[in-house]
């Protein structure tokens, strides 16, 4: 099972999404961990990373709904773990 770290300002940016648009975000996290083994996502959540960055990605979770997160080193051997660094709607891309 992967392990996950959230940052600060993740807390911050997920304390400020509504019900819906949580329960949204965690229904894609379940799509993303599964595919994360594998490293290939599914179309809907058009993982990729963000331009002008250098090892963040984003993930689509609604029409303006993203997330982005970078890969940390493994904190149990064999497993992947993930960042999470922001999560909201496009203006996340700022400071991502």
């Amino acid at each position: 099972m992967p392990t996950y770290a959230r940052t600060q300002r993740f807390r911050r940016d997920h304390a400020q999404l509504d019900a819906d648009q949580r329960r949204a975000f965690r229904g894609a996290v379940r799509g993303f961990v599964e595919d994360l083994p594998s490293g290939k996502f599914r179309k809907g959540l058009r993982v990729k990373g963000v331009r002008g960055t250098d090892g963040i990605f984003e993930m689509t979770w609604a029409d303006d709904g993203r997330a982005t997160f970078q890969y940390g080193p493994p904190v149990v051997e064999g497993e992947v773990h993930v960042i999470w660094r922001r999560v909201g709607s496009h203006a996340i891309f700022g400071s991502p």
